[in-house]
């Protein structure tokens, strides 16, 4: 008999650290859905995976209805999910903590812990029922959810709520099989990090450009995550630029 496809489930899958994880996931064998605002990153995306069985789901990650729609047709053109990477997610301005607008906070709240919780809730109750049942949750948690960086309290205050949810999360997955672990990432090249290059606020008050690694390193690290057994399980992983100020921050 063969084995049965598996199936993973990136959100923000258009660009940066999305979309090498869901390119590396493709190589290791996963139908890939690949959920974001736009449907032309989505789609490029799935062209570079190359052949397989792709999806690209255009979502609104800030909508609850969106959502339930978006994990909806994962059931119904796959029967199944086996890997969850909640990657999606934003920063807000770095302005001082007092001029930070209460809607800007708001926003990024939405986005990057409220989103991750009803996706984490819809991937719970498809991959409890399934047969075999259990699936994996993979949360993209960030440098941020153990060190702040100067004025990026949205971000960092989600990034630290993102740990707890890891952990309530493969706590309470325990009874249905399903394992959950957290990827910690520091200076990926991407779109978000591209101000690094000229300079970035450090805790001294100087602006100092910031060393970093190609996005692929995490692509394929979560792939090696999502490649576990479900009775094997990276809790926490740091992936990080080795020369970036993370370590002995001033």
């Amino acid at each position: 008999m063969a084995a049965q496809q598996k199936v993973a489930l990136v959100t923000g899958a258009g660009t940066g650290v999305g979309k090498a994880a869901a390119l590396a996931l493709a190589r290791a064998g996963f139908s890939v859905v690949l959920a974001g605002r736009r449907k032309e990153p989505l789609e490029e995306t799935i062209k570079e995976a190359g052949g397989g069985k792709h999806l690209a789901v255009p979502t609104d990650l800030r909508s609850i209805e969106a959502i339930r729609a978006l994990f909806a047709k994962v059931k119904s053109e796959f029967g199944r999910l086996d890997v969850l990477f909640n990657n999606a997610g934003l920063g807000a301005p770095p302005v001082p903590f007092h001029e930070l607008p209460a809607e800007k906070w708001q926003e990024v709240v939405e986005t990057n812990l409220t989103a991750p919780f009803v996706c984490t809730q819809e991937a719970f109750k498809i991959m409890k029922d399934q047969n075999p049942r259990g699936g994996r949750i993979i949360n993209n948690g960030s440098i941020s959810a153990h060190t702040p960086r100067p004025r990026s309290v949205a971000y960092t205050s989600t990034k630290h709520a993102i740990t707890g949810l890891t952990k309530s999360t493969a706590l309470d997955g325990r009874e249905y099989d399903i394992a959950c672990g957290q990827i910690d990432i520091g200076n990926a090249a991407t779109p978000m990090t591209d101000r690094m290059v000229n300079g970035v606020l450090q805790p001294d008050g100087r602006m100092v450009p910031e060393p970093r690694m190609d996005a692929d390193h995490v692509g394929n690290a979560v792939a090696y995550m999502a490649s576990l057994p479900l009775d094997a399980n990276v809790l926490f992983m740091t992936v990080m630029a080795t020369k970036m100020p993370f370590l002995g921050r001033a």
